[in-house]
């Protein structure tokens, strides 16, 4: 599935602190912590929970969370659905980075094991 441009914008002037406590529900909801989600952020984004503060203080965007983010290396190793966007085919760089945190955020809720979301 290609993405429109359309979508693209609206995923990319999302505020990540308007997204960030849905996170927090869906992993607690399923009996994950908010630690557990800090260390799949870090390990995809680089950010320290302080920075990570910082960014949700400021209501940075999507676009400006990615650009300041250092994305880990085995990000690529992401695959799968979400959305009903398939990951390895979506064709603009920061919505498939949107995604990949998705994904991050769904294994985690559904169970998955730590080293097997962080693709250790």
């Amino acid at each position: 599935m290609k993405t429109t441009l359309a979508h693209d914008e609206r995923i990319a002037n999302m505020v990540f602190a308007s997204v960030y406590p849905h996170y927090i529900n869906k992993v607690e909801k399923k009996g994950r912590t908010k630690d557990d989600l800090h260390k799949v952020i870090t390990w995809l984004t680089g950010f320290d929970d302080c920075k990570l503060q910082e960014l949700i203080d400021e209501k940075v965007t999507f676009k400006t969370f990615f650009a300041v983010a250092k994305l880990n290396p085995n990000a690529h190793l992401i695959k799968g659905v979400i959305c009903g966007y398939k990951i390895e085919e979506i064709e603009t760089p920061l919505t498939k980075k949107v995604r990949y945190l998705d994904k991050l955020v769904d294994e985690l809720a559904k169970g998955k094991a730590m080293e097997k979301i962080l693709r250790k």
